[in-house]
């Protein structure tokens, strides 16, 4: 049974910060957490530069074109991992000071005990929130896809059994099942893929973009995105 029931439902009656990386898993806790929850704005983390978000290497103009088609104010903060945690706890102790009472994140597998968003948020003051928390990670993406929301693979790793052919592709429920097949977690919750949302129903605007040139780094390659103009959907 689980010790922290209220982590999936956190947020609900309370003013939220989600953890945005742009990607489906945090748009879905965020779709979800707005349905209970008064979202007040998202932060994002970005590589010490400043030129690309932590872990999914979007470059800000695009988080910040996803944040004004939903209707949020962006948070940014740049930081190396060795002051990561610090700058994260700062911009959490920020929005406490702004009002906000939870921090919402996208997680699926968190442990119960030593989950890192529960210890900074326990340092900040604020209550923890992960709507998507212990979900099944198919009928996580199967319901993000029902829903409607449009998400470009953007990042793989092909020692996980991805190709620099899945860059680019849009998550479908047909997609799913292929990489279901290929022996590949549906939600590349074992750092298979990272995926960037474009459209859905939390967007005003459909965010269009352009695909740049194939960038390889070791094991990984990525699909740098550039935003185009907002064109309504």
């Amino acid at each position: 049974m689980s010790t922290h029931p209220n982590w999936k439902t956190g947020a609900t009656g309370y003013k939220f910060i989600a953890s945005f990386s742009g990607g489906k898993d945090s748009t879905l806790a965020l779709y979800k957490a707005m349905k209970t929850g008064e979202a007040m704005g998202l932060i994002a983390m970005l590589e010490e530069e400043g030129t690309r978000s932590r872990s999914h290497g979007m470059p800000p103009e695009l988080l910040q074109a996803q944040a004004d088609s939903i209707g949020l104010p962006l948070h940014t903060t740049a930081s190396s991992w060795q002051d990561y945690e610090e700058k994260f706890i700062r911009m959490l102790e920020t929005a406490k000071l702004q009002g906000a009472e939870v921090l919402v994140t996208g997680d699926l597998d968190m442990p119960a005990h030593g989950c890192w968003h529960d210890k900074v948020t326990k340092i900040a003051g604020l209550k923890l929130a992960m709507p998507l928390w212990e979900m099944n990670h198919r009928d996580a993406v199967e319901e993000f896809i029902r829903l409607g929301f449009i998400t470009i693979i953007v990042t793989v790793n092909l020692s996980l059994g991805m190709k620099e052919e899945d860059l680019g592709r849009i998550l479908t429920l047909d997609y799913v099942d292929e990489l279901i097949a290929r022996g590949i977690d549906p939600c590349g919750e074992g750092g298979e893929f990272h995926t960037t949302v474009v459209d859905g129903p939390l967007f005003k605007q459909r965010i269009n973009v352009t695909k740049g040139e194939i960038v390889r780094n070791g094991e990984y390659a990525f699909l740098p995105l550039a935003t185009e103009d907002l064109k309504r959907s």
